[in-house]
């Protein structure tokens, strides 16, 4: 008898055996059937029956890998609901034009990808005729997550269609004129068609996880039943290198979101060559999703493997398969029968004797041609699995050829993704091998044509059946107008025109106060959604905790440790506060799914997504031109801004440049306010462009960016007169004469423009220069440094165009004959960006360089912005003008220890 406490001794350690002799006599037999029959008989039979236990409901840890095979035989394949020769015909049609396509623009130089979509063409041509439900039934339909590089492809479906015209299709990647096409999913650029960005790769499945999840959320909330939406996500297998893609794997299982599939286009090379060369990356993937907790179907072989599977008696075929590295895969897809012979089959005896059994013709059909993502029936009998699994997500693993029916100059090369056009020759051997009715006459001139089988074919009759019981075209979004939403009442921002007196309040405090009072509106308060990447008690925001609650798909299955404080922690299945954990990708993620729900789902969402400043445009900005891509509608918000507010935090939280990066993003709306009321102001401007009745020509399909701060100030009443001055940029906050200090009569004069917390430090400049130097100095408030010079270039192409337009920044300036100084606690880049439309004497001050840890007041002289530093230069910037005495820079400079 084996001792099995002396086989697995730390095992045994940890989990007692009650029963030690039948533990041996499993242990035993297991050994027996491995020295009998062999080692791979004996790990078949281990892996059957923790496939059997786990069936049966067997708390086991899971098994990660199974046999490099189908999950889904084929005597279990259900029969597809369709005409399978017409849908084979329809498929040919758009690989042909996805080619032709491509092919035609390539010699513009615009480039264009043609290996993917031929790779992936079955696994979206049965999910449009069978599975992708359309806008125009009942709810939202599904969501599309496609594919960037399979583009073409869609393209090529809509022509068939009749959604796109050859006009359209020749304008792909030419969009200058207006009626182009994108290169890739863009729904700013083509706003009917696309729904989802795709390309940066990587943020379209860490989005669709986002999605499926915010669904589930809007059903919850009882915002809207959206329970029969599924998400469908289009992936490569290279993609999933990105570390985006596989980042929220564990949250949709967690979360159980059976709302979900991704689909993985396993062809087994990335832009350059292969994924795994040396290794399997569909048994990677399988772990990985198994091991998160998702549902794994794998759809790897063709038909044609079902007669070697069933000569494969002794297991010698599936063991070969699994350890033949992909690269080698990839190879056989380009050798001739010999090679394959020798190669695959040689290793083995038993191999070698199957191939006896088999034709030339057989192995070529097998190693070239069949694979489980190009066969309807395969896919179908995927998708059906996909959507019947309940209690999880699932991933689809669909190996594919890549270049698949472009011949063999295309097929499996590592040069595909770079290769943009066909021969006429290969054209016409494509046009054969997928037996479409097109005539050599028809490459006029030598250029490809494009193909239709006519607007009353029965291929688009049947397309359009098949669509119109689905729900409609797919993609699509939906442009419709949104009712606006109405205002919400007026006291919620009047709240701070009086100011705090003397009480002091940081304007993170004054942004999260009035969100407050906006979610207890009771029209549109249900309709915010608060975002907050585990830093809820940071931004002071732990009081609504007990009263939206935070959104959990369980609830509260436990009892909270605060339970008996007032603001506890209280989980709920309705709770309106995301409250995402250590992640800002996810977060900006949420935000996505809520900032494009208005056309998602036809619900005006509001969301607002407040962090660390310096962990918002620097780590997640890549998402922030998604969301402008998306044309999404919200407020993010950047607390704890500036590079010195924020003490002793140092070099890696101390934001000086967000404004820089937000600046390049058009769908931006930056602002950098001091004062509460202005954040007010700001906010009340935002929910009536986005979200209510926007002024004629305004773009609605923009998002609020705004810099808040954590340092406790107090905060003045609102001046008369200025809220244009707010939403453009500038106002004038009080002149020396207003601020109540004296100064000589004729005493020179500078004008300081602050933003942000900067401004509290320019008043305290204004004070010193009229004290101590006898210079009146005005105090502007910059409230965005960005929109005044968006207005200025406005202004400029409008020149270029004949029309007389001057920019707000001369016109709020006009009349002043002093000298400009600009402050703020970013680097001086940011102020820096209106310098050429002002036409007074300018000059700038800014926290350049690194952060550091200090108290604010070590930080400001650091870096040269605090109230001292601000005197000396604007006494030296009116000494270069001959208005103070030149000896008054020294003098100040030592006075304050610069």
């Amino acid at each position: 008898m084996i001792d099995p406490v002396a086989k697995f001794p730390s095992e045994l350690d940890q989990l007692p055996d009650r029963d030690t002799e039948e533990t041996a006599e499993w242990a035993a037999s297991l050994d027996a059937v491995a020295k009998a029959a062999g080692p791979h008989r004996a790990a078949y039979l281990m892996r059957r029956t923790l496939q059997h236990a786990e069936g049966a409901g067997l708390a086991l840890p899971k098994l990660l890998e199974t046999d490099y095979v189908n999950t889904i035989p084929s005597s279990s394949e259900p029969v597809i609901d369709g005409d399978e020769e017409m849908e084979r015909r329809i498929t040919a049609w758009n690989r042909w034009n996805a080619a032709a396509m491509v092919t035609r623009g390539s010699k513009y130089g615009v480039g264009g990808h043609i290996a993917t979509f031929a790779s992936a063409a079955w696994l979206y041509e049965t999910g449009f005729n069978h599975f992708f439900r359309g806008k125009e039934g009942d709810g939202s339909g599904d969501q599309l997550y496609i594919q960037g590089h399979a583009s073409p492809g869609i393209y090529a479906r809509a022509f068939l269609d009749g959604r796109l015209t050859e006009a359209h299709l020749d304008k792909f990647r030419q969009e200058s004129a207006g009626d182009g096409l994108p290169s890739y999913p863009h729904p700013r650029r083509l706003p009917w068609l696309w729904e989802f960005p795709t390309v940066s790769m990587g943020l379209g499945p860490l989005s669709a996880i986002y999605q499926a999840r915010f669904n589930r959320y809007l059903t919850n909330r009882n915002i809207k039943d959206v329970s029969n939406s599924h998400v469908w996500a289009f992936l490569g297998d290279g993609e999933m290198d990105e570390p985006e893609s596989t980042a929220a794997l564990a949250l949709a299982a967690r979360e159980g979101l059976d709302n979900l599939t991704f689909v993985i286009n396993c062809n087994l090379q990335r832009l350059d060559g292969p994924v795994r060369a040396n290794f399997k990356i569909v048994q990677e993937l399988e772990a990985q999703f198994r091991g998160a907790g998702w549902n794994v179907v794998k759809s790897l072989w063709g038909g044609a493997w079902d007669e070697l599977f069933q000569l494969d008696t002794t297991g010698a075929l599936v063991r070969r398969l699994r350890e033949v590295p992909d690269a080698q895969v990839q190879t056989y897809q380009t050798r001739d029968a010999a090679y394959i012979r020798e190669d695959f089959f040689g290793k083995d005896p038993a191999l070698v004797e199957m191939a006896k059994l088999l034709s030339d013709d057989k192995i070529l059909e097998c190693f070239h041609l069949s694979r489980g993502g190009h066969e309807p029936r395969k896919v179908y009998a995927a998708y059906k699995a996909a959507l019947s699994h309940k209690g999880a997500p699932t991933v689809i693993l669909a190996q594919t050829v890549k270049g698949f029916t472009l011949g063999d100059g295309f097929a499996s090369k590592n040069a595909n993704h770079q290769m943009k056009k066909l021969t006429n020759d290969e054209f016409k051997n494509m046009r054969d091998l997928l037996e479409l009715p097109i005539s050599d006459d028809q490459f006029v001139d030598g250029v490809v044509p494009y193909g239709h089988p006519g607007a009353d074919s029965p291929e688009v009759r049947y397309l359009q059946e098949r669509r119109a019981a689905l729900g409609g075209p797919a993609p699509a979004r939906r442009s419709h107008a949104i009712e606006a939403l109405p205002a919400p009442a007026d006291k919620s921002f009047a709240a701070f025109d009086k100011g705090s007196g003397s009480q002091s309040m940081a304007t993170t405090m004054a942004f999260v106060r009035l969100m407050k009072d906006l979610i207890r509106d009771k029209t549109t308060g249900k309709r915010w959604v608060p975002i907050v990447p585990d830093e809820a008690r940071t931004f002071g925001m732990e009081s609504l905790f007990p009263s939206l609650g935070i959104y959990s798909p369980k609830g509260q299955t436990y009892e909270p440790v605060d339970r008996d404080q007032l603001m506890y922690y209280r989980e709920a299945k309705d709770g309106q506060i995301l409250n995402e954990g250590i992640t800002e990708a996810g977060s900006m993620a949420d935000f996505i799914a809520a900032a494009s729900s208005y056309s998602t789902h036809g619900e005006a969402m509001i969301p607002f997504y407040i962090f660390y400043s310096m962990f918002g445009w620097q780590r997640t900005a890549d998402q922030m031109w998604q969301l402008g891509d998306q044309l999404g509608r919200g407020f993010l918000v950047g607390a704890t801004a500036g590079r010195t507010t924020l003490t002793g935090e140092g070099l890696q939280h101390a934001d000086g440049h967000s404004p820089v990066i937000a600046a390049t993003n058009p769908a931006a709306m930056s602002y950098d306010p001091a004062f509460a009321y202005e954040v007010a102001a700001i906010v009340k401007d935002g929910l009536r462009r986005m979200y209510g009745e926007a002024a004629p020509g305004e773009d609605r399909d923009v998002f609020y960016y705004l810099t808040v701060y954590n340092e406790p100030m107090p905060q003045p009443a609102k001046p008369a007169g200025i809220d244009e001055g707010i939403i453009k940029g500038l106002y004038r906050f009080n002149t020396a004469e207003s601020a109540g200090v004296t100064v000589p009569v004729n005493a020179s004069r500078i004008q300081l423009l602050g933003s942000g917390t900067a401004i509290h430090w320019t008043l305290q400049a204004q004070k010193l220069l009229a004290e101590e130097w006898g210079v009146a100095a005005d105090v502007w408030s910059a409230t965005s440094w960005t929109e005044l010079r968006r207005d200025a270039l406005e202004a400029d192409a409008a020149l270029l165009r004949g029309e007389e337009r001057i920019p707000f920044i001369r016109k709020a300036l006009e009349g002043v004959d002093s000298p400009v100084l600009a402050v703020s606690d970013y680097m001086r880049q940011v102020p820096d960006q209106i310098a050429q439309w002002v036409e007074q004497d300018w000059s700038s001050l800014g926290a350049d360089g690194f952060g550091l840890s200090d108290t604010r007041e070590a930080a400001r002289r650091h870096f040269g912005v605090d109230a001292q530093s601000i005197v000396v230069a604007a006494l030296a910037q009116l000494a270069r003008r001959g208005e103070v005495p030149v000896t008054a820079v020294k003098e100040a400079r030592e006075r304050y220890g610069l």
